[in-house]
C-alpha cells in the first residue's frame, strides 16, 4: 500500500516542482515529464502499472531502498535538427517514487515491461496478512494453594 507523507513538506515540494517544470531551470517554458500510474491490490498482491511509451527497457533503472521504490527511464532526444511543429511527449529523464507500507514485501518485488507499461507486482508481506490466532481455554480452574 501507498503511504502519504507530511502533507506540509509534500505540498511545499509539489509548489516547488510547479515552478521548476512551468519556468525551468533556466527561466524558459518546460513541460512536465509525466509518469502516469495505475495501482490497485489484487488479494495479496499490489500491482503497479507505469506508463512508458517509447522508452528502451534498457534505459529503465528500478531501485528499492527501505520501503522507497526509484523508477528512472529515459526517452532521448529527437536526432535529427527538423523544425518540430509540436512537442508534447517529453524527452529526457523521468523519474517516480514510490512510498511503500512495511506491510509489503519490498524483498520479492516482480518487474516486467510490455508495450510501454512497466509492471510491478509487490506481495503483500507475511506478517501483514491476517490470521487467527488460537485462544487456549482451561478447562478447570486450578485450586489456589498457600
Amino acid at each position: 500500500m501507498l503511504m502519504r507523507t507530511d502533507p506540509f513538506r509534500e505540498s511545499f515540494r509539489d509548489l516547488d516542482r510547479v515552478a521548476q517544470l512551468a519556468f525551468g531551470a533556466a527561466g524558459t517554458l518546460a513541460r512536465p515529464s509525466a509518469m502516469p500510474m495505475d495501482a490497485w491490490r489484487d488479494g495479496d498482491t499490489f500491482h503497479v502499472e507505469l506508463d512508458l511509451p517509447g522508452v528502451d527497457p534498457r534505459s529503465i533503472d528500478l531501485d528499492v531502498e527501505r520501503n522507497v521504490v526509484t523508477v528512472k527511464a529515459e526517452r532521448p532526444p529527437r536526432a535529427s535538427d527538423a523544425d518540430l511543429i509540436a512537442a508534447e511527449r517529453p524527452r529526457g529523464v523521468f523519474s517516480r517514487q514510490l512510498v511503500l507500507g512495511d506491510s509489503l514485501d519490498t524483498e520479492r518485488i516482480e518487474a516486467s515491461y510490455d508495450a510501454g507499461v512497466l509492471s510491478l507486482s509487490i506481495p503483500v508481506a507475511e506478517k501483514a496478512k491476517p490470521r487467527k490466532i488460537a485462544i487456549a481455554q482451561q478447562d478447570e480452574r486450578q485450586a489456589i494453594t498457600s
